[in-house]
This record gives structure tokens, sequence and C-alpha cells, in this order.
């Protein structure tokens, strides 16, 4: 069977000092990597930055007619990372039965999401896709950074994960996943009958329960697609701080994940099972 083509792209113009794609290299070296049974290559990784701000992306405008199988979309703007062209290239892609995850953070980082049907109102945002009065910060460190910012732990460390029932193969033996200080929100959109919360995790900040993942199953009509709460379960200064960050990240990191194989294994198989699900493969080793 051939490798899956899958592409990592980020909705930013390659930025030092941001959390441009190379910042997400472990995950894409771990994904290149994974082999199937017969020892041939599961995944070709693809791993680029957008175009140049103001005008459509050149592959992602033009992703329904790609060789790409799935995308993995790091929201890392500030609301101008997708053209409407884009927008429209993603829906297209996913209409032709194309595997999508996109993830965000906290507060209105990465809202040029919003404007994509179910999966983009699956997430919401301080001033984006709220229905009612604004909720208080949960985060309570970072005062600057307002809702949504669920604290889940510090970068580097990992959290405990509850896999909604019945378990959807994405959490399949998945009991940890990286932590954040601040994760966004998503939510199952009520108009999307194939939408469902995969995953919650606990704010340690307020006890408070927050949605890690919502999963719309494929149909006749649109591909599999995840909408996940922040783009720091894949980064690599989540995998392993040593690796570094931007230096407008000012919480003090952790580092227990990567000194846990436990811990690190659970978010290996997560990564894995996620890639599978999107591409229509089995997750079951």
């Amino acid at each position: 069977m051939k490798p899956i083509e899958l592409l990592l792209q980020t909705t930013i113009e390659p930025t030092a000092n941001d959390w441009h794609i190379g910042r997400f290299s472990m995950l894409r070296d771990y994904l290149a990597a994974l082999t199937a049974a017969d020892g041939s290559r599961l995944f070709n990784v693809t791993a680029r930055d957008r175009d140049p701000v103001g005008e459509p992306d050149s592959v992602l405008s033009s992703l329904d007619r790609s060789k790409y199988d799935e995308l993995w979309l790091f929201a890392v703007d500030t609301g101008n990372g997708l053209d409407d062209a884009d927008r429209e290239g993603i829906l297209r892609f996913r209409e032709r039965g194309g595997g999508i995850m996109i993830t965000r953070d906290h507060m209105d980082l990465g809202c040029s999401i919003c404007n994509m049907g179910s999966i983009g109102a699956a997430h919401v945002f301080h001033t984006h896709n709220i229905d009612g009065p604004l909720p208080p910060p949960d985060d309570r460190d970072t005062t600057y950074i307002g809702w949504p910012n669920f604290h889940s732990g510090a970068n580097g460390d990992f959290q405990s994960v509850d896999a909604e029932l019945p378990v959807h193969p994405v959490m399949r033996d998945v009991q940890y996943l990286p932590a954040h200080p601040h994760e966004g929100a998503v939510v199952a959109p009520h108009a999307d009958s194939a939408a469902r919360v995969i995953a919650t995790g606990k704010s340690l900040a307020s006890g408070q329960r927050f949605n890690i993942a919502v999963a719309f199953e494929p149909s006749a009509k649109a591909g599999p697609a995840i909408a996940e709460s922040t783009f720091h379960h894949f980064a690599d200064y989540n995998w392993d701080p040593g690796r570094g960050s931007p230096d407008f990240v000012t919480e003090a990191p952790g580092g227990s994940l990567p000194r846990t194989p436990q811990a690190m294994a659970s978010v290996q198989r997560y990564v894995r099972n996620l890639a599978l699900w999107l591409a229509g493969r089995n997750t079951i080793v």
C-alpha cells in the first residue's frame, strides 16, 4: 500500500521568533519514521509555513487538487493567517474525502479558521464563535491572557485525559497528552450530527473539565476531521522544553513528559491514531 501523503502546515509566514513549522520537527520526524507491518513507510510528510500573507497560499487554496490525503493545520496566526481562497480550498479538500486536523490556542489565536463550516464552528474564541457572556479566565497566573485559557499544566509536563464513551479510535490506549497553561476551547456544533467530543481534560487551576478534541465522522459528503484545543499538544517545546520556544513565552516550563516513557508513549499513540484515522486506516496495531 502506498504511503499516506500528509501535510503539516502553519498559518504564518516563516518567522524565526514564532511558532513556525520548524517548531513541530519532533512530530514531523515521528510521523515520517512510522512503518507498516511489512516495513513499508506509512507516511510521506511535508512540513511548510504559509506563503506571504495578503494573497492565497499556493498549497491551501488548491488543496483539493493536490496529492495530499490529509492536512494538519496549525492555526498560530492572530487573525490573518487564511485567505478566503485558502478556506475554500480546504473545504473542497474535505468534500473530496480529505482528512483534516485543525488546532489553535488561547483567546483569539488562530481565529482565521472560524469561517470554515462545522470545523470552524467547533473552535470557540474570545471574540469569535462565542454565544453568550464571556466566561471568566481559567488560567489565573498569566493574567494578560483571557478566556479560553484552560490550565492543564506547564509546558513540558503531561496531563491525564479522559476518552469519552464510546472510546473513539483516535483515543484508543491514550491516557496522557502534553500539558499547556492556557488551552483553547472546542465544542461539537449542534448543527452537525457527525460531530462529538472524544477527549476531555481537567483544569489544574479551577478543576473545570474542558474539551480537548472533537471528531467529525466521515460521510459521503465530507472526509473525517478533528478540532483540537491547542497546537501545543504537538509542539517540540511541549514534548521537550529543551528544544526552546519563542521569547514571548514567559511561563516557567516543566519537563516531566520527556522523562516519563509511559506518558510519551501515550502522546505518540495519539499522534499515530490520529494520522491513521484521518486517512481512513485502522488504528489497531
